[in-house]
């Protein structure tokens, strides 16, 4: 598909990190490899976000911009409904303890009440997607795992903070342990013929992860990183044709993380039927579980100071 093109005072729609905001293209240019700012090449846009100061307008390629229509704005409100989610698992954990315990104490008496809820509820949901007839994918991602989007979030966005790149496992690394974690025999899960489906599951995984980083996965901070990282191992003199890299293979579970969370907003606009939506949420919840069990060994411990992160890049 190729990118659309946008004009001067155009109101747009615009990726910032993993959420969408509202902005105002001032310029627009053409660059070149010797122009280019971020290690794009082709048109980039000088966009004004509204509400913010003006020492956040920024360049952007047009793979980070979205025409403002009624599609693109119900695809805001869907990944800064996943956002608030994940800033709400941290601001509740040290209540969620007590809170549960009043729950449970008052479940007795409103047991019948709560079912009576549940029930509306459902019923709403089933009239709601059968009118929309839109697949829907609900991700149940574990606690944890927005404990650390939270983290992630704050240690790149207040305090200035880089994953150290490249990364060890990478996303292709991660994804094929995954593929034989499913696949060994020790391994029981409920997915759907995991022998035939998973490697092409595994491999669109990558693939997206290929295609939405640079447009819709890096926070503002993490952008002159990125540009350095595709200088080194795609756009730059020494990089030799056909010896280019992805990104998946030098990114890892941080951002793995980032791109999983936004598949539901993704799939949401998307043209895919319902079976294979559910087919990719079942296999996307399943690794989700597998980044739980394997956190502690495929998550940095500590992010870097933005100097230490840029000599680690050109010591690779």
């Amino acid at each position: 598909m190729s990118a659309q093109t946008f004009t001067v005072n155009e109101r747009v729609l615009c990726y910032h990190g993993p959420l969408i905001y509202e902005a105002k293209v001032v310029k627009a240019e053409v660059w070149d490899e010797r122009t280019t700012q971020t290690g794009v090449v082709g048109p980039h846009y000088y966009v004004h976000y509204k509400g913010w100061k003006q020492t956040w307008d920024e360049w952007v390629d047009s793979n980070r911009l979205l025409k403002f229509n009624e599609t693109n704005i119900a695809l805001q409100k869907a990944l800064q409904s996943q956002s608030q989610a994940a800033q709400a698992a941290q601001a509740s954990s040290s209540k969620a303890a007590k809170a549960q315990q009043a729950k449970d104490a008052a479940g007795g008496s409103r047991g019948g009440a709560r079912k009576d809820g549940g029930s509306r509820g459902t019923k709403r949901g089933r009239e709601e997607d059968e009118g929309t007839r839109r697949p829907e994918m609900k991700l149940n991602v574990p606690e944890s795992l927005k404990v650390l989007l939270v983290d992630d979030w704050e240690a790149v966005t207040k305090n200035n903070q880089l994953v150290g790149l490249p990364r060890k496992p990478n996303v292709v690394e991660l994804l094929e342990e995954f593929k034989q974690y499913v696949l060994s025999e020790e391994t029981s899960t409920q997915l759907k013929d995991p022998k035939v489906l998973l490697p092409t599951i595994v491999a669109g995984l990558q693939t997206y992860f290929d295609r939405a980083l640079g447009a819709n996965l890096l926070y503002r901070f993490e952008r002159p990183q990125y540009a350095e990282i595709r200088k080194k191992y795609v756009t730059g003199p020494k990089v030799q044709v056909g010896q280019e890299k992805e990104m998946s293979a030098i990114y890892g579970a941080e951002h793995l993380l980032r791109m999983l969370v936004n598949l539901p907003a993704m799939v949401a606009t998307s043209a895919m039927d319902g079976e294979s939506v559910g087919l990719l949420r079942d296999y996307a919840n399943e690794l989700l579980q597998w980044m739980v069990k394997e956190r502690h060994r495929i998550f940095v411990p500590e992010y870097e100071s933005a100097s230490i992160a840029y000599q680690n890049i050109s010591r690779s």
